[in-house]
């Protein structure tokens, strides 16, 4: 019996070794499983909610809409008012909403990270956090996420951003707009306010909550990637996200980025670790394009214990917006 059960566990551990060495060569000849790891399009959690009602998520001053960023292509969107109009907004319609962007407030068009969609539980905090601040929250899912129609990539991801953005712009009149990028939106966020800079159209400020310098450095060091020491890591694995055309080459981006940048980072992130925050920050910090702005990096101690997606739970957070985007909207009147 004890040879039978040694038999079938070294059985166990062969199959388990081929299955690790196959992995690497699918991955190399097919990339686009790769490019679905990046993505995680495909995990909707919470799985059961209605995106059409955001009020199931407590969001009772949130108004759902559908935009069509090109042909075959349609994201869904959230639109929450400042919490000073949440009575006003009550049974009103989309048009309502939409002229609510010309009142006196500023707008946050928030581009989330990857796997989930634009009801999950952290981001819905974040938009209560936001709006009670006096603050429109735009978000919406890219195409392949949640209810948006289209297939991933990440030029379609900044496109729809594009589009989300001068949507925005065309209802907002003179009010600060400002992007903020969590996550794997930090890379869509940097490809965006590059090309609002290279049009001469830039935000009023960005906003990078747990960023990274770029997808090969990220996948490098991401905690998941059992592999990292595995002979031709690059080869097999971050060749193959490049071949996709992925790159969010955030440490690119911010060379050609021209308005206020602020940085928020967890010291125990797990997913985006800090070290790649802070050398983003150094390298925006010494670039030529932010010399007439204000660059800032805040860090949130360990023992917070914010980690990935937790930042909003910061006390300190409503006093760091204020500061951060007072000083850039004084620079935009200037």
């Amino acid at each position: 019996r004890r040879y039978g059960l040694w038999f079938r566990l070294r059985k166990l551990i062969i199959w388990l070794l081929g299955v690790y060495i196959a992995i690497p060569f699918l991955v190399k000849l097919c990339p686009a499983i790769q490019a679905k790891l990046v993505f995680l399009n495909f995990v909707r959690v919470p799985y059961f909610i209605d995106l059409k009602r955001p009020q199931d998520q407590g969001l009772n001053h949130t108004c759902n809409y559908y935009l069509q960023p090109e042909e075959d292509v349609t994201i869904g969107v959230w639109h929450t008012v400042p919490a000073a109009l949440w009575k006003n907004a009550r049974g009103k319609d989309q048009l309502w909403f939409e002229d609510a962007l010309g009142s006196s407030h500023p707008v946050i068009l928030y581009l989330h990270g990857n796997a989930g969609t634009r009801g999950g539980d952290h981001r819905v905090e974040l938009y209560k956090v936001l709006s009670s601040l006096g603050y429109h929250v735009v978000t919406f899912d890219y195409r392949g996420w949640g209810d948006s129609i289209g297939s991933p990539s990440e030029r379609g991801m900044t496109y729809d951003a594009l589009h989300v953005f001068d949507w925005i712009k065309a209802r907002s009149g003179d009010n600060p707009v400002y992007i903020w990028g969590h996550s794997l939106g930090t890379g869509v966020a940097t490809n965006l306010v590059r090309r609002l800079c290279e049009r001469e159209t830039p935000p009023d400020a960005l906003i990078l909550e747990s960023p990274f310098t770029n997808i090969r450095e990220e996948a490098r060091s991401h905690p998941f990637s059992i592999y990292r020491y595995f002979p031709g890591f690059d080869w097999f694995f971050l060749d193959p996200i490049t071949t996709s055309g992925i790159k969010f080459a955030n440490d690119e981006n911010v060379k050609y980025i021209s308005c206020s940048l602020l940085i928020l980072h967890a010291e125990d992130d797990p997913v985006v670790p800090f070290h790649l925050g802070k050398k983003l920050y150094n390298i925006a910090a010494t670039s030529r394009s932010f010399r007439d702005y204000k660059v800032q990096f805040v860090p949130f101690h360990t023992d917070l214990g914010y980690r990935h997606k937790y930042i909003y739970r910061s006390p300190e957070l409503p006093r760091i917006l204020r500061e951060f985007l007072g000083k850039s909207e004084h620079e935009h009147h200037h």
